[in-house]
């Protein structure tokens, strides 16, 4: 019997079938699309989640990041990382060292899809294979967590990610959040001549017309675009719990608040070395809790910024507030980071 399977091989599946290699336990990952995977991502990696991917023997290369900042047409506020950089790394580059490392551990990657489980005290049966424990880390729109009756309706306005690399040297060493009403946009460095730009908001309009909000950051765009647009969301995902018997939820499956504050790999690659552990300790119950704890930061203040884009003025209230309060804004991007 096989120890873990996975559903799902992006970064949170991939994580996890690493770990659980570098504990000594067998695992399959069950993925339908070839590598490397490609998918709108602001693609900055916030310190911790980069420390916690070399400690696994992950080492993505990419444009090293000293901090955040925020800026409106009047203000800016910015913070460096106090432990260390982070790091602009595409989303393609960032997976195929993943995939690179979990086969290089002895991971089984197999060509399928997991939509359905069946499961009882003993283990689970999914894709034709018997394993003990699965982990679903099929995404946002996680067919498992659906499958399980794990998903919880959400009645908030919904977000939508759009992201577009441009061929221009980057400008900053900073991931720089462009602030505007109805939406944000994003820009992280990530080679030698590109940037990633991502712009969310609650507003179903194209890339070009979002783009059209930020005028300076369009300006500064010159170089030509590398790539389509690639999309998602509604980014906000509720779940009920992250174990239902043998089945545990890791990633966006797990639940997601928004791509605003940019530890969605960061969050991803902690939480399954903690699922690990938790199985490991013969504990799965136990990951709940471990979820809860590593994602209560995030959680919270990235709910606190989306509540303030919902009120009146509250979007360009933003970038002042952190312009006169340095040390507050300092603090919660060091919270995050």
């Amino acid at each position: 019997m096989i120890d873990l399977l996975v559903a799902g091989g992006g970064p949170a599946g991939l994580a996890t079938a690493v770990h659980a290699a570098l504990a000594g336990m067998e695992a399959v990952v069950v993925e339908p699309r070839d590598a490397p995977v490609d998918k709108a991502c602001g693609e900055g990696l916030m310190p911790t989640g980069l420390a916690a991917l070399r400690a696994m023997g992950v080492h993505p290369q990419g444009r090293p990041l000293r901090g955040i900042r925020y800026l409106s047409p009047a203000h800016r506020a910015q913070a460096d990382f106090d432990v260390g950089p982070g790091l602009g790394v595409r989303r393609t580059a960032l997976h195929a060292v993943l995939h690179r490392r979990a086969e290089e551990l002895g991971v089984r990657i197999v060509r399928g899809r997991i939509d359905r489980v069946s499961q009882d005290h003993a283990g689970v049966r999914a894709a034709g294979m018997r394993g003990r424990w699965l982990v679903a880390a099929d995404g946002l729109g996680s067919p498992l967590r659906a499958a399980l009756g794990l998903d919880v309706p959400d009645t908030r306005p919904r977000r939508y990610g759009l992201r577009r690399h441009y061929r221009v040297a980057p400008w900053t060493d900073f991931v720089e959040v462009h602030w505007a009403p109805g939406g944000e946009a994003y820009v992280t460095p990530v080679g030698d001549g590109l940037v990633g730009v991502a712009v969310l908001s609650s507003q179903r309009l194209s890339f070009d017309a979002h783009l059209a909000r930020f005028p300076a950051l369009r300006a500064r765009l010159s170089g030509p675009p590398d790539g389509k647009v690639r999309g998602a969301g509604p980014l906000r995902r509720r779940a009920r719990a992250r174990v239902a018997g043998r089945v545990l939820l890791v990633g966006d499956a797990a639940g997601y608040t928004d791509a605003l504050t940019g530890e969605g790999v960061s969050l991803a690659v902690l939480s399954a070395r903690a699922m690990v552990g938790c199985l490991l300790a013969g504990r799965p119950q136990a990951y709940e809790a471990a979820w809860r704890r590593l994602s209560r930061r995030h959680r919270l203040l990235t709910e606190g910024l989306l509540w303030a884009t919902r009120v009146p003025g509250g979007a360009r209230a933003i970038v002042p507030a952190a312009q006169r309060l340095p040390a507050v804004f300092r603090t919660a991007v060091n919270l995050l980071a």
